[in-house]
């Protein structure tokens, strides 16, 4: 069993703290991260969703900067009420907001709240910064990074390869993982440039002790490539398209097209 959180340790979050409740519903889809040597799943990734299973621009866009903390909030505990509901053993990925973290340790309070309510385990958190996410603060990222390892969370950059910023994130602090961008995932078979440049970063992320997951897979052809490479973990419609409030069914590849 969990232990109970203490809250009395753990501040309220002053951006949060007795404000109107957030008059934005939604609710989250779940796409499967695979790990190709076992065909297990390592991750489901949350993915917000309108009430009617409609896709997340019409929910993102009511996001404004009066709202973003309590947004960012509720997704953590839509995430986790949503895969204790549905059984999820692996981990879950959940995105968030660094520019709605005011204090990382305050802000976390209701994440380890809803874990404990759901009993769900903390250590199979995995949260995700996109490198699109214009970061205002460095050294604040660095102390949320900070404060979610010793929470014992697992931490990742999505999007690596999309911005401009990706090295320069690395070189600040390294995350468990980081997500190739689909951009650099797209026809890899047929672009020696990308699969470049994709080595080189397997490299740089070997050499740090960080996992790499290929997102975006769409083609048989992606992901003999990427695997050939060295990429193991994957996640895209090549294997499972996100589901709505539930767990899809993985389409294993073949096992002809691993040996």
């Amino acid at each position: 069993m969990i232990p109970p959180i203490q809250n009395t340790s753990i501040p309220p979050c002053k951006k949060c703290h007795d404000r109107a409740p957030l008059e934005l519903a939604f609710s989250m889809a779940f796409q499967p991260i695979v790990d190709v040597r076992t065909n297990t799943i390592f991750a489901y990734e949350a993915l917000v969703r309108g009430l009617d299973g409609s896709g997340a621009l019409q929910i993102l866009s009511q996001v404004t900067e009066d709202n973003r903390y309590q947004f960012d909030q509720a997704c953590r505990v839509q995430a986790v009420s949503l895969a204790a509901r549905l059984g999820i053993k692996s981990h879950v990925s959940i995105n968030f907001l660094p520019n709605a973290v005011y204090e990382p340790a305050a802000c976390i309070r209701k994440t380890l709240e809803a874990a404990n309510e759901h009993q769900f385990p903390t250590h199979q958190l995995i949260f995700e910064i996109t490198e699109n996410e214009r970061v205002v603060d460095k050294d604040h990222l660095k102390r949320i990074m900070q404060e979610y390892r010793r929470r014992g969370f697992k931490t990742a950059i999505d999007d690596f390869g999309a911005g401009y910023s990706g090295l320069n994130l690395l070189a600040e602090f390294q995350p468990d993982i980081i997500k190739l961008d689909m951009e650099l995932v797209r026809d890899i078979g047929s672009n020696p440039v990308r699969q470049a440049i994709v080595q080189g970063i397997l490299g740089v992320c070997k050499a740090l002790s960080i996992e790499v997951i290929a997102e975006g897979v769409e083609t048989e052809s992606e992901f003999l490539t990427l695997q050939a490479i060295g990429v193991y973990y994957f996640q895209g419609y090549f294997f499972a398209k996100p589901a709505f409030e539930s767990l899809p069914e993985v389409n294993w590849p073949r096992i002809e097209a691993l040996s």
